[in-house]
């Protein structure tokens, strides 16, 4: 189905830019649907997830709230309140850093990797969404993207 019928669409669109920044918009909207609905058995929000694997990237590398932040794909989100809740569901540490007393180093806890390890073949199934298009197009639609964001 085109983006026409799945958002009922009848008078068409003002260029095929705008069509684009529609699709893109929509796309997101329901990649992101999908996630929130793999998330729900775990008791995690998108926001929480993407925490998460940034925290496994950087370990044992422990990492700021602020750098949490710059490396979020929701740049709305509040780091810190988060990190907190993902402290009280155990699945984060905190410890005030050495090396700078205002700041908080934050690191996975083995019961956050624990939860990851759960979710990792979960998410890995959204491979499939991409599965109508080839590698090939898969790369030139990331190369559009990021030549969208310079």
């Amino acid at each position: 189905m085109g983006l026409e019928q799945d958002i009922s669409q009848d008078k068409g669109f003002a260029s095929e830019r705008h069509k684009a920044i529609i699709n893109i918009i929509y796309t997101e909207g329901w990649l992101r649907n999908n996630l929130s609905e793999a998330l729900k058995p775990f008791k995690l929000t998108s926001q929480q997830y993407n925490v998460l694997r940034i925290l496994r990237g950087s370990s044992p590398k422990p990492l700021s709230t602020s750098c949490i932040r710059s490396r979020m794909l929701d740049k709305m989100s509040d780091a810190s309140r988060i990190v907190d809740r993902l402290f009280k569901k155990g699945l984060v540490e905190r410890k005030v850093c050495k090396s700078d007393k205002r700041l908080v180093d934050v690191h996975i806890s083995k019961a956050g990797l624990s939860l990851l390890k759960k979710i990792d073949p979960i998410v890995d199934e959204f491979d499939s969404f991409f599965g109508s298009i080839t590698d090939v197009e898969a790369e030139m639609l990331n190369h559009i993207l990021d030549k969208l964001r310079t």
